[in-house]
């Protein structure tokens, strides 16, 4: 049996598809859009959450009911506390225990779909947050009184908490034992429930990892709120524009590219032996590999945010003006590697847990041709639309004669990512 939590498409190393064609077509598609953008596109269209259609009163009245957010908070809670049981009582083996692939196949990754498809969905389930909310009410206290949270915190905690899942999911030596999940997750738990009593319920928002992972995958998403409240159907680019400049943002975004890219090199020969060999030892080196591929995209994005200031001129947030941009290119990324998991591990871990896990094993819903043009087009697209968000940001922030020139390092960091995205998919 494959085991469930092989990360990565089993096939990438031997994709039918030509890499001349996929840089040709990748860099025609970039340059392309750049040219146009420049030609057409000279005043900023996108008014983050003052726009969209607002959707009938009904439909939001449901959606804002109390029994309508209850019902998402139990169901959440539902689900944690039935991977904690299995966790406890189940057997120490991915391929019977629906419990890793609860964690590393239906949060983790089914997190992407849900969360471009309704918003921040994670907001909802939460169920640290409906432990809070029960906890508070036993103390007799509102679930928002405590401390004000410090401005410079912003979501570097989400920054530290998406590293440390990464490391877990992807450098630990058995990331799938039971062992391991539970101290994890009940680390993870009692840290965030014991700064939630002091700082209020607040504190979920900028430092929940999976919370800030919802929250910016769902700025994609077509269904979004106004300013004034409404629910409301509008152009993703709209949600993606109203990303707040956090601190941290940079470093989050970081994270998701950078522990995304080690993923997609952390099977290879190559680098296995070079782990295997080390002196240092196996998760030492991994973990230097993953802290350096992160750190790596992270300098590239700095580099370019310095050079962009050179060309179009002083700025008072630099770093995070773009940082928005990155957004649909980890969107790619993760829908790259992770779109074959999701549909083939996702269904065996509900059957498993259904206790009807007696079928055939799951086979890919592409052949490979199918899968190699899913992953380029993905890793593509998501450049081209992190392209069109950094023009528009760009032609609101500089002077007309500066806002082109000043895209130009946004545009060789782009370039730089997409070689790299496509290198690890085509070899």
């Amino acid at each position: 049996m494959t085991p469930p939590l092989a990360h990565g498409i089993g096939s990438r190393h031997d994709l039918p598809i030509s890499p001349f064609y996929a840089f040709a077509g990748a860099f025609t598609a970039l340059f392309v859009s750049f040219l146009a953008l420049g030609l057409l596109w000279s005043a900023s269209r996108f008014r983050g959450n003052g726009s969209g259609l607002a959707l009938p009163a009904g439909l939001q009245r449901v959606a804002d009911a109390p029994a309508t957010r209850s019902a998402l908070r139990g169901l959440g809670l539902a689900a944690a506390l039935a991977v904690l049981l299995h966790l406890l009582l189940g057997p120490d083996d991915p391929a019977r225990n629906p419990a890793p692939g609860a964690v590393y196949v239906l949060l983790w990754v089914g997190l992407v779909p849900a969360s471009l498809l309704l918003g921040p969905v994670w907001r909802l389930l939460n169920p640290l947050r409906t432990l809070h909310r029960l906890l508070s009410r036993a103390r007799r206290r509102p679930p928002g009184a405590g401390r004000p949270l410090p401005a410079a915190l912003g979501q570097w905690p989400a920054a530290a908490g998406l590293f440390a899942f990464t490391w877990l999911e992807l450098v630990s030596p058995d990331p799938a034992s039971t062992t391991s999940l539970l101290l994890a997750l009940t680390c993870y738990a009692a840290v965030h429930l014991l700064l939630a009593a002091r700082f209020g319920e607040g504190w979920f928002t900028g430092a929940d990892a999976f919370e800030a992972y919802s929250d910016l995958l769902g700025r994609l998403s077509p269904f979004g709120r106004r300013d004034d409240g409404r629910l409301v159907l509008r152009n993703p680019f709209h949600g993606l524009d109203a990303t707040p400049e956090r601190p941290g943002l940079v470093a989050t975004v970081c994270v998701l590219l950078g522990s995304t890219a080690y993923d997609g090199y952390s099977d290879n020969p190559s680098w296995i032996d070079a782990t295997q060999t080390s002196p240092l030892g196996r998760t030492p080196t991994a973990t230097l590999g993953l802290l350096g591929s992160i750190a790596l995209v992270a300098t590239l994005y700095c580099l370019c945010a310095g050079a962009t200031r050179l060309v179009s001129g002083p700025h008072p947030r630099p770093l995070t003006a773009f940082a928005h941009s990155l957004v649909p290119i980890a969107l790619g990324y993760l829908i790259a590697h992770y779109f074959s998991l999701l549909v083939t591990e996702g269904p065996r871990t509900v059957s498993m847990a259904l206790g009807t896990d007696n079928g055939p094993d799951p086979s890919p819903p592409l052949g490979p041709g199918g899968l190699a043009a899913l992953q380029v087009i993905a890793v593509v697209s998501g450049h081209v639309l992190g392209v069109i968000a950094a023009h528009d940001r760009s032609v609101r922030l500089f002077p007309p004669a500066k806002a082109v020139a000043g895209q130009l390092p946004l545009l060789a960091l782009m370039i730089t990512y997409t070689i790299g995205g496509l290198t690890l998919l085509l070899n």
